[in-house]
């Protein structure tokens, strides 16, 4: 008689809980995200001095365009010629430096013909470290209520599809187990 295999497979356990993990994290910083942005009004929240800016202008081009997700770090100092994040107002503007007077800054996009006006070094959020075309838009449409729901379903709905077929597999393992058990009861009844 073959041994009932009692352990539930590692792998599939393993992506239950990434998946798990992964819809957790999308909807704490979605909550976080909205928090910084509605209760505090930071543009950028930069938790660990890191945050994420997404391009909504074509003020950058060529270097950036218009849906680059953009990695963004805080810096201790700042140069001419580095893109750099800043808050103004409510929003954040991605542009480069082009001129540095002691705590003020003064930076232009570089599709733009003028500079910006001078800003302060408090309003600079950080320098751009990365730039990752087209995957801002996803971002952004997770960042809705909409999208947040569509990922929570799409979590909900592969955990079930997952449980579902494992629980459909022990069913079968114990159909073959009770067929196994009646035909060594046949077997032994019937010498």
């Amino acid at each position: 008689m073959k041994k009932a295999a009692n352990k539930k497979n590692p792998v599939k356990s393993a992506i239950r809980i990434s998946l798990l993990v992964l819809v957790s994290l999308i909807i704490g910083l979605n909550v976080y995200t909205i928090n910084a942005s509605r209760i505090a009004g930071d543009a950028i929240p930069m938790p660990l001095g890191v945050g994420a800016a997404v391009v909504l202008s074509g003020s950058m081009e060529p270097e950036l365009s218009v849906g680059d997700l953009l990695i963004v770090a805080q810096r201790k100092n700042y140069h001419v010629g580095d893109v750099v994040v800043y808050q103004d107002g409510t929003l954040a503007v991605t542009h480069r430096i082009v001129t540095v007077t002691g705590d003020e800054v003064i930076t232009q996009g570089d599709a733009n013909n003028t500079p910006d006006r001078p800003i302060t070094m408090k309003q600079l959020k950080g320098g751009v470290v990365l730039a990752i075309p087209f995957l801002g838009y996803a971002v952004n449409a997770i960042k809705t209520p909409l999208g947040t729901l569509c990922i929570l379903a799409l979590a909900i709905f592969l955990l079930e599809r997952s449980f579902h077929a494992e629980k459909q597999k022990d069913a079968e393992e114990l159909d073959a187990i009770r067929a196994e058990i009646e035909r060594l009861k046949m077997q032994q009844n019937n010498p």
